[in-house]
């Protein structure tokens, strides 16, 4: 399983090309990220895209990358680190708990709460709280969404099932079709074909699909719609080996795993030519 990489700043949940063409979805006026580009992927700070960029994804804090299209980060399946307290002292019947009522925390990421999609009013009133987000992403300029943690489910200690987030999602995806922004599926490969079909995913955002073999569970779905970014410290073989595989994504790039900026020493960034 991917470990997933988080927004670092900002209090919600988050690519980006010149406009790609209509969709085909219910909304007529949906626009479909490019299937050919360079993909900037900009959750741990927004900067100035390097020249060659022509998608770029930022979250739902912070502004769209002037001329490209921009894909708005949320984190609809968990917390926030900077909204713990909202949530615990807000919606703390939202959040996921385990038998002795202590909330259920995603292990790789210990500050974020699992939310809790169990029934069809928990699911109708979170849809609202992070409908409001994709609004937000929607006034702002922002072309797509990319709903992150789908697979929260396989950290809930069997206490969601695949469906309760994928009725969920359904709401979501409503939501952003209905502001005319494009929806793309993140995480739970294995799960592409019943979330397109099901929910109305337009694309995919794959975080290492060539690191966990996964890429063509994407494509086989989603066919040229699919986008993945792969981190420096957990590569199968060389960078080079993820985008001589035939099985790659068109659009794939490379990154430093906390996503930083040009400005430290841990940033990278890299394509496939």
């Amino acid at each position: 399983m991917t470990l997933p990489a988080r927004a670092l700043t900002g209090t919600a949940l988050a690519l980006a090309c010149v406009a790609g063409p209509l969709a085909t979805t219910s909304q007529a006026a949906v626009q479909l990220p490019p299937t050919s580009g360079v993909l900037d992927y900009q959750l741990g700070a927004a900067y100035t895209p390097p020249s060659g960029v022509t998608l770029v994804t930022r979250d739902s804090t912070a502004t769209p990358a002037a001329g490209l299209y921009n894909i708005c980060y949320v984190n609809g399946f968990q917390t926030q680190p900077g909204d713990r307290s909202v949530w615990l002292n807000q919606r703390k019947h939202l959040i996921l708990k385990d038998s002795s009522g202590n909330p259920i925390i995603d292990p790789d990421w210990p500050d974020e709460f699992i939310l809790d999609t169990s029934t069809s009013a928990k699911r109708t009133e979170l849809a609202g709280i992070m409908g409001s987000t994709i609004d937000l992403c929607a006034s702002k300029g922002f072309k797509a969404v990319e709903v992150d943690n789908l697979d929260s489910y396989s950290r809930s200690r069997n206490k969601l099932s695949v469906s309760n987030n994928l009725a969920y999602a359904k709401l979501l995806a409503d939501r952003a079709h209905s502001k005319n922004l494009a929806i793309g599926q993140k995480n739970s490969a294995e799960q592409a074909a019943r979330a397109k079909s099901e929910v109305g995913f337009d694309f995919a955002v794959s975080e290492e699909c060539h690191r966990w073999e996964e890429c063509s569970s994407y494509s086989d779905v989603y066919g040229k719609n699919v986008m993945d970014i792969e981190y420096t410290d957990d590569l199968r073989g060389t960078f080079k080996d993820v985008c001589n595989d035939a099985d790659t994504p068109d659009i794939t790039t490379l990154r430093d795993r906390y996503l930083v900026g040009p400005g430290n020493g841990a940033y990278r960034f890299d394509y496939c030519k």
